[in-house]
């Protein structure tokens, strides 16, 4: 549908719970139009808390001419998302509900998004020695992929590759949260605006010019201070015989 038909985000977002989930215990508005950052292809993100609902689960629907994305949870799937999202240092949900405009709340989701701001100021866990030395490894070996490509389809895909084991590494090793797909690059701005910068510079002249040169340069420049490239003398899962 197109724009002219759209209603003003948080009146289609109350209007969407008021005719499919008025029975729900809370509701959240989160997502770009929250941020300021929508576009034309901008969808509302809605996080809803009903207890009836058995298991959590995730619905598109187009209402009120836009179309939304609801993410329906108990309070038991919640804290099972939140936890999940945590280990895997990608924190989806506790992002909407701690940037989010709360639409409903019977008593609780004001203390939801006190916690998932607490959990997103704490940061994931931190790697061991061990986890960046297996990073370091992977990372190498990507890089060498990508290096001895000759094949410019194949030096494309090792590049996807490589970009995304370096955003993981920069941001974990600084203990910060990772993103997928445009949360990358934002949460390396988020991390640091110029590395950010520098990061996609150096990935932009490969993929416009076939310049790996600066991608090469970046990927030493990061491991660096974690002990460089490592190849030889890399073990893992090797037991004493």
């Amino acid at each position: 549908m197109g724009n002219v038909l759209r209603k003003k985000p948080i009146d289609a977002a109350r209007e969407f719970v008021a005719s499919y989930f008025a029975g729900c215990q809370g509701a959240i508005l989160a997502g770009s139009v929250v941020r300021g950052e929508e576009t034309g292809t901008s969808d509302l993100d809605i996080v809803i808390i009903d207890q009836t609902v058995p298991s959590s689960y995730r619905e598109s629907i187009f209402e009120n001419g836009w179309p939304v994305e609801v993410f329906v949870h108990n309070l038991t799937s919640y804290q099972q998302y939140v936890k999940s999202d945590c280990e895997r240092a990608k924190p989806c949900l506790p992002k909407m509900v701690s940037e989010g405009i709360v639409l409903k709340d019977e008593g609780f989701v004001s203390s939801m998004k006190k916690e998932a701001e607490e959990l997103l100021a704490q940061g994931p866990k931190r790697w061991s020695k061990e986890t960046i030395d297996v990073k370091r490894y992977f990372i190498t070996d990507a890089l060498d992929d990508f290096i001895g490509a000759a094949d410019r389809g194949e030096a494309i895909f090792s590049a996807n590759t490589l970009a995304g084991l370096l955003h993981e590494f920069v941001l974990r090793t600084n203990g910060k949260w990772i993103g997928s797909s445009k949360w990358i690059v934002r949460s390396l701005k988020q991390f640091d605006a110029q590395f950010a910068k520098t990061f996609v510079d150096a990935f932009d002249a490969f993929y416009q010019y076939n310049e790996k040169n600066r991608v090469l340069i970046l990927t030493e420049n990061v491991l660096r201070p974690h002990g460089g490239r490592l190849f030889e003398g890399f073990s893992s899962g090797k037991t004493n015989q």
